[in-house]
């Protein structure tokens, strides 16, 4: 089930797919389409292959997967580890109240 969900979701972004003997013969067009209409899908012997993306996608992909994925990892990877930070507070001693 998950498998197919994964393909609805490529479906929904790739602008065309192409068996690899179309793609390698009209590779021009291929490459002219990921630049301008997005990413490619390129088969094999009918089943999924590759994808041609613009560089800027393949760029934030990498950026992305760089990313922190837990809030540990985010601070570890915080440019203010390390930094000294005075947390000490004056004693609070409560207030009367009258009952």
């Amino acid at each position: 089930m998950r498998s197919s969900k994964k393909k609805n979701a490529r479906r929904e972004v790739v602008s065309q797919t192409w068996q690899l003997q179309n793609a390698k013969a009209r590779f021009s067009e291929v490459f002219r389409r990921a630049r301008e209409e997005g990413p490619q899908l390129v088969t094999r012997q009918g089943k999924e292959g590759v994808v041609i993306l613009p560089l800027e996608d393949f760029d934030q992909l990498v950026d992305r997967a760089k990313k922190p994925r837990s809030l540990v990892r985010f601070f570890a990877a915080s440019p203010l580890v390390g930094l000294q930070l005075n947390l000490e507070r004056t004693q609070d001693v409560g207030r009367d109240v009258k009952l």
